[in-house]
């Protein structure tokens, strides 16, 4: 039996402010700017970063996105706003852009990997426009993504929602989040949304896309850290363990730095 260590909501929550403001105020900027999805992980980072007291950019971004995620994401703003003066929101409608770009190349490619790339291409616009808002603002990009995502599973767009300046949460598993969130009051439409990356328009959920939940990946990535193997589990316990080692091994290039090669100059 794999057990999770007790979760300290509160410790972990003053811990982590704690960090973002030093790291902040070494770095002499201003605060941080959070791309808002709808999604707990961004409203839990958002209300991190709040929590700093320096100014904190809220930017909505908009690529043909479904309602109930918009929705989601202007009643956590809304909720930070009342709650800390030291946050503001701004919205970029990226929906323009994204088609004048693909008007710009080719795509008579095989249909599933066409939709992936653009898919793909959306969370890099995202990136490209926080980092507008960052530098002329002079704040620094706080990253979204948690521990299953980021080291996990790979699950997170090269140089889209993976280039940041800090992430707050990647040391947090989902759960883990989940739990923060509701420490930190995060709206209850959130809570209780299957979570979703939200680049393809619609409501598909990271389960649909992953095979697997995050319960169930969390265990997944435990197990792996205790040296368990594939021939230890049988039914759905084996598919999943399957489905964990599969995507962690395809998506290593995401998780390690990049490959330099290096010149002999002896």
């Amino acid at each position: 039996m794999i057990k999770k260590v007790a979760f300290q909501a509160d410790k972990v929550n003053t811990h982590i402010v704690n960090w973002l403001k030093t790291y902040a105020e070494n770095a002499n900027v201003n605060g941080f700017v959070v791309g808002i999805s709808g999604g707990v992980d961004s409203a839990v980072t958002s209300s991190l970063c709040a929590q700093t007291g320096l100014k904190v950019l809220c930017v909505e971004m908009p690529i043909h996105q479904h309602e109930s995620h918009v929705s989601r994401g202007r009643e956590h703003i809304e909720q930070l706003k009342q709650r800390f003066p030291n946050v503001s929101n701004t919205i970029t409608d990226l929906t323009l852009v994204f088609e004048t770009f693909k008007k710009e190349v080719p795509t008579d490619f095989d249909e599933k990997k066409l939709h992936l790339t653009l898919a793909n291409t959306r969370a890099r616009l995202r990136m490209t426009t926080l980092y507008y808002h960052a530098g002329v603002h002079g704040l620094l990009v706080a990253g979204t993504g948690n521990k299953i995502e980021d080291f996990g599973v790979g699950f997170f767009t090269k140089y889209g929602d993976g280039g940041v300046d800090l992430s707050p949460i990647a040391d947090l598993m989902k759960s883990e989040v989940f739990t923060l969130g509701t420490y930190l009051k995060v709206p209850e439409s959130i809570l209780k949304a299957a979570p979703s990356d939200g680049l393809f328009g619609d409501e598909k959920t990271d389960e649909e896309q992953l095979g697997a939940n995050y319960d169930e990946l969390e265990w997944a990535m435990l197990a792996a850290e205790a040296g368990k193997s594939t021939n230890d589990f049988s039914g759905r316990e084996k598919e999943v363990f399957d489905i964990y080692k599969c995507l962690n091994r395809t998506n290593q290039h995401k998780m390690k730095e990049i490959p330099i090669c290096l010149i002999n100059r002896t």
